[in-house]
């Protein structure tokens, strides 16, 4: 395993879905909770270097959620008010960038992209809920647009510790770094 080194002002803190919706949901192997505790160790630690913080979160505009025709189809859910507000412990600065997403990657249909490219970043730190779904997703995304990527593997979660274990070893080391939180927070203050 190769030593981990960040460059603070070429690299991009990347948060999916840590929102009141979702946080809450039963993860596996680590709870909502403790994803967002890593999480927020993370965005303090990224601030304090001068990395870019990116917070995502996933929202639907009346009624333009996907809905394709599977073998295992979403149940309808009636979401809660304020299910897409990010959770309060994230604190967003006027430093930090809010992306909205509709659907699971980050980067379709989103100038996430664009932030990045303006601000020079060449790569991204990725956590958030769900592992499998949005990011997985998301990292596949920036796989296709050559960004260097290292996943907190600790400060991510799924609905099931199969589906987390599957994308932890099977596709993140084929498109980046898997790492603990603190490798990383450690990694920004050298």
């Amino acid at each position: 395993m190769q030593t981990l080194q960040i460059t603070p002002e070429k690299t991009a803190l990347v948060v999916i879905d840590l929102q009141k919706g979702i946080v809450g949901l039963k993860g596996a192997p680590y709870d909502g909770p403790a994803v967002v505790r890593n999480t927020v160790k993370m965005v303090d630690a990224f601030r304090e270097a001068g990395g870019f913080v990116v917070f995502v979160r996933v929202d639907f505009h009346g009624h333009d959620a996907l809905r394709p025709i599977t073998d295992n189809p979403a149940p309808a859910v009636e979401r809660p008010s304020g299910w897409s507000e990010l959770v309060p412990e994230l604190n967003p600065q006027a430093t930090d960038y809010i992306v909205t997403k509709r659907q699971w990657g980050a980067f379709y249909g989103t100038d996430l992209d664009l932030q990045l490219r303006r601000r020079g970043i060449d790569t991204i730190v990725l956590c958030g809920i769900a592992t499998n779904i949005g990011v997985d997703t998301t990292a596949r995304e920036a796989y296709q647009r050559n960004y260097q990527q290292i996943f907190a593997i600790d400060a991510m979660t799924a609905l099931s510790e199969e589906a987390h274990e599957f994308t932890r070893t099977n596709v993140f080391p084929r498109i980046g770094r898997v790492r603990t939180s603190d490798e990383i927070i450690a990694a920004l203050a050298k």
